[in-house]
């Protein structure tokens, strides 16, 4: 039976992992070893990036409605109970979308929150 040699799967990936580290500082671009483990924790970075995203944008969201909100007389938990109470099914990024954009959309949808409660 013929013997298997890797050196061609190695070399590919050795190649891939390396080209993801292009970029990084110092040995962790040019070493294999050290690429390696850099690239490893970068994904494990990136992947909580990806969860943080959603909350930071969340929490962005929830400050923009707030202080519309106050603008018209409510705080924002009030606010949001009396909307679902009115049955506004608006999501917290449209509502954010308009306390910015549009300010008298916002204060009519105040007013109904507030004949809701």
């Amino acid at each position: 039976m013929a013997r298997v040699k890797g050196a061609m799967m190695t070399r590919k990936r050795r190649k891939a992992t390396l080209k993801a580290a292009k970029g990084y500082w110092g040995a962790k671009s040019k070493h294999f070893k050290m690429a390696k483990q850099a690239v490893l924790k970068s994904g494990n970075y990136a992947f909580a990036g990806r969860k943080m995203k959603k909350r930071d944008f969340r929490s962005l969201w929830i400050t923009r409605i707030s202080a519309q909100a106050k603008v018209n007389g409510l705080n924002y938990s009030t606010f949001m109970h009396g909307l679902k109470k009115a049955g506004v099914n608006l999501n917290r990024k449209m509502l954010s979308e308009i306390a910015v954009s549009d300010k008298e959309a916002f204060a009519k949808l105040a007013e109904q929150a507030k004949a809701a409660l």
